[in-house]
């Protein structure tokens, strides 16, 4: 089967093409993404207003460049795939009502994806994987260990209880004066500091859940660098490899904690998988080849133009679906928040988070 994946909750717009074969695999036919980065640079983050008009500007373009470089036309695609939810909600309309457009003109199925889950299933994508794994998904939103156990069948083990680990990686990037986006900004100016300068606390070591905490540690690294003040350029690389430091230490622990409790759950899984743009951090990724390895299970990264977000996901995800006889109607609404274990519940602080979505 052949089907479009549209891609708009945040500051991508992207749309792609993919192939499901009747064994299962799959075979990305196109995948065009335009950043907004430049857009958003100069007001250190996101800007929703923006991030929704530039999405209105670019989709119908970049919809017409994936069928495009696929080599196929609209009556030929098998289905409609776009993220739904979760996401800055006017980016979301933007892309479910194209999809909803193209889906009603070509008389084609349409299918609303849960962002999330388009990131638990790309692995699946790009190798043989099979059920059940264990998911860590790390981006500016989202911070969870989820039991990924089938399409549309997931358990979530642990989440944040306040920031997601990119959105504290951009927020030190911010109050040190780094250019955005920050994650990458702070893993370089890391590389040349002294991790142990500066004794940061590990946020939930030791605890028996899988949870993460990463408010505190980043409001540790604001004192220091307010004490300090004016920063030097040494004393800012420090301040990264110390607060990089906490955050390998604690995402090791946390992880272990949550690959034993999927263990216990659903024993050995078939592998660790990372997704999300934190799992472009060459430094994170050392520290969960080594839980990994504790563990005795599989490290699987999906290439990194795949960690973040792209249309080949969501068109995979939507394919997915539509193998096991999943589609949407119409009236498929989108949404702003859309946890992707229905029965999990919010750690209290948690709605007022980034990441609550």
């Amino acid at each position: 089967m052949l089907v479009l994946g549209i891609e708009t909750t945040c500051d991508e717009t992207a749309a792609a093409v993919v192939e499901r074969q009747a064994d299962g695999s799959g075979r990305i036919l196109s995948n065009i993404v335009r950043s907004q980065t430049d857009e958003h640079a100069r007001f250190g983050g996101v800007v929703p207003e923006i991030a929704a008009r530039a999405h209105v500007d670019l989709l119908d373009g970049i919809v017409a460049s994936a069928m495009k470089e696929a080599g196929t036309g609209y009556a030929q695609l098998s289905a409609v795939a776009a993220a739904a939810g979760p996401g800055l909600i006017g980016g979301v309309i933007v892309g479910l009502t194209t999809a909803k457009a193209i889906a009603m003109v070509h008389n084609t199925p349409l299918i609303a994806v849960n962002h999330l889950e388009a990131h638990a299933l790309t692995p699946r994508l790009t190798c043989a994987l099979a059920f059940p794994y264990c998911l860590f998904l790390a981006s500016g939103g989202h911070t969870q260990i989820v039991a990924v156990v089938g399409v549309g069948e997931y358990v979530r083990l642990g989440t944040t209880v306040d920031d997601a680990m990119g959105e504290a990686f951009d927020k030190v990037a911010k109050m040190l004066s780094l250019p955005y986006p920050g994650g990458p900004q702070v893993e370089r100016a890391a590389e040349g500091g002294d991790a142990k300068r500066f004794a940061f606390p590990r946020p939930m070591l030791g605890r028996p859940d899988a949870n993460f905490s990463l408010s505190g540690l980043k409001t540790a690294v604001r004192n220091e660098a307010s004490r300090l003040t004016p920063l030097e350029p040494q004393d800012i690389s420090d301040l990264c490899a110390s607060f990089q430091a906490a955050v390998l230490e604690s995402t090791e622990d946390r992880l272990s904690v949550g690959l034993k409790l999927f263990q216990e759950r659903f024993g050995a899984p078939r592998a660790l998988v990372a997704a999300g743009g934190v799992a472009a951090n060459h430094a994170i990724r050392g520290a969960l080849q080594d839980v990994a390895a504790r563990a005795q299970t599989t490290l699987i990264i999906p290439p990194p133009a795949l960690c973040t977000d792209n249309g080949a996901m969501i068109a995979w995800a939507g394919a997915e679906r539509m193998a096991i006889g999943l589609t949407d109607t119409m009236d498929a609404p989108p949404r702003a928040r859309w946890l992707l274990d229905a029965n999990a519940k919010a750690p209290a602080g948690f709605a007022n988070s980034r990441a609550a979505y």
